[in-house]
Parts: C-alpha cells; sequence; structure tokens
C-alpha cells in the first residue's frame, strides 16, 4: 500500500507525489454495491496515488492523480483492465486530477485541481502542451479520449480548481473555485446556480436537492443541504457532519458524494448515509 502513495521528499523537506511506483505491485480490486459484487486481481500495477472506478462487464479503470511530462512525452495514467485482470487498454489523462466518476454507460468524468488546470510536472511550460485538465472537468469515453470539455468562456466562469465532483445518472454536477458556483452538465448543456458556500469539498444531489460538505477551517465538517429552484439556490441552516457515536470526523477520513449518498471511509470502516439523514443532521 505504501509503494502506491509514495511521496519524494526533498532536501528542503518539500514533499512531492510520485506518480509511479518504484517497481509494478500487484493489486485487487473489489466492487461493492453495497455487498461485494465483483473482484479483479491484478498482477502488475505502476501507477501511483489511483482513483479506482468500475466500468461496464466488470472491467475496472484504475487513474493516477499525478501525470509528468518529460521531453515532450507524456506518462501514461490511466489503465484499464477487464474482469480477468488483462489489460486492456492505456491513456493519459493529464495531471492534477482531484476525482474521477464513470457512469453506468462508460463514460469517464474526471475533474482537475490548480495543478491540473494551470500547469505542473512539465506541463504549461514554455515550449510544452496547455495541461490536457485545464478546463478543470472533462468527460472521457470509453477509448479513454476527451469527448467534452468545460467551457472556459461559460457564464460562471472558468474552472481554476474543482472542489467537488458527483456524477448521477448521466448528469455531472460540479462545485468550483474561485466563484464557488454549483453546475450541472447534462447532454453537454451547462445550467448552474450561485452559492453562498464556501470551500466545501463533497457534494451529495438527489434531485433539485443538494448538500454541501465541508469548508475552510473551523468550517471542514459543516453539512449544508439547499434547493434547487428555477435558477435559484436557497440553502438551510447548517449542520455538522459526526460519526455514528457523535465524535467528529477524522481529519484523515476520505468523505466523497455519489448521487443522493455521502460516503465517509475511516481506515478500514465503510460509512454511508443517504440524502435526508444528511440533510437533517
Amino acid at each position: 500500500m505504501d509503494a502506491l502513495t509514495a511521496r519524494t521528499v526533498a532536501s528542503d523537506g518539500a514533499s512531492f507525489p510520485c506518480s509511479r511506483t518504484a517497481a509494478p505491485v500487484p493489486l485487487h480490486v473489489a466492487t461493492y454495491c453495497p455487498h461485494l459484487a465483483g473482484s479483479v486481481s491484478i498482477a502488475r500495477h505502476s501507477q501511483a496515488h489511483n482513483h479506482v472506478q468500475p466500468l461496464p462487464d466488470g472491467a475496472v479503470l484504475l487513474v493516477g492523480a499525478r501525470c509528468r511530462l518529460r521531453d515532450g512525452a507524456a506518462e501514461s495514467n490511466a489503465a484499464v483492465y477487464d474482469a480477468d485482470g488483462k489489460l486492456l487498454r492505456r491513456g493519459v489523462l493529464g495531471d492534477g486530477i482531484a476525482d474521477v466518476q464513470t457512469t453506468v454507460s462508460g463514460d469517464i468524468w474526471v475533474s482537475y485541481f490548480d495543478e491540473g488546470v494551470f500547469g505542473n510536472f512539465g506541463w504549461g511550460e514554455n515550449g510544452s502542451p496547455a495541461p490536457i485538465g485545464s478546463p478543470g472537468l472533462i468527460r472521457f469515453g470509453a477509448d479513454l479520449a476527451p469527448a467534452w470539455r468545460y467551457p472556459y468562456d461559460g457564464e460562471f466562469g472558468a474552472i481554476s480548481d474543482c472542489y467537488a465532483l458527483n456524477v448521477s445518472g448521466n448528469d455531472a454536477w460540479a462545485y468550483y473555485y474561485t466563484d464557488f458556483p454549483l453546475v450541472r452538465v447534462r447532454g453537454g448543456a451547462v445550467a448552474g446556480w450561485s452559492t453562498p458556500v464556501r470551500g466545501a469539498y463533497a457534494l451529495v444531489v438527489a434531485g433539485d436537492r443538494v448538500a454541501f460538505v465541508g469548508g475552510y477551517a473551523d468550517h471542514r465538517r459543516r453539512v449544508v443541504a439547499g434547493s434547487i429552484k428555477g435558477e435559484g439556490l436557497s440553502v438551510d441552516r447548517p449542520t455538522r457532519l459526526v460519526m455514528p457515536d457523535g465524535r467528529p470526523v477524522p481529519r484523515t477520513a476520505a468523505v466523497l458524494g455519489r448521487g443522493g449518498e455521502l460516503h465517509v471511509v475511516v481506515g478500514a470502516a465503510w460509512l454511508k448515509v443517504g440524502f435526508e439523514d444528511l440533510a437533517s443532521g
């Protein structure tokens, strides 16, 4: 496990994530919905800091969050394996990946944080290609090629850092810096709503209801639920996300919204909260 989350520490103490493992490692990917639905054993895998998502026919997608560009050549940081663990294809989805979520039909939605948008690891330098993730949000097809990009000149502004992504059905929802609008992409058309919420890092969506989880400083475990009404978004009084026994959610917990559910992973424990329970506090 340490190989998959490796970092390089410079002499001045600065820490940088590695894009590759020191040597290929075996992986076992299990899919739950909510019970064990399948597993894929992969003999050799070299991408570090992976996002893992299911694909049709029992295949799995692994996407490394970092992707270096050296001498004009980009590392592949996406790999698709079939249900037997056989490598089907590799691709380049760009550096600075914040989140990856797939649809049941096999579309791949990828959001990017600021380094993926503006460039790092060789991307965006003089004479180098622009970062793949410069739009901030991209839908890739089954062939790992871009099929749709978020518009730079949209009504709600360009994405500088996509803080949260939620794919529900075939719709993709995003919430991003700098003005923190909530946007929905449906069939390539973008709709959006201004929000008063700043710094949230997870979205939960249920019909015309949405919950923003997190925020800056003391609002790290804040929950703000809201309702979409036409072109407006109204929000409720904030509540707080806690563990089932009332303890604070640990800072090390992974928190992710998918459709109408919030998933919280703490160590080996996987907790799931439905929208109504989340919105009611």
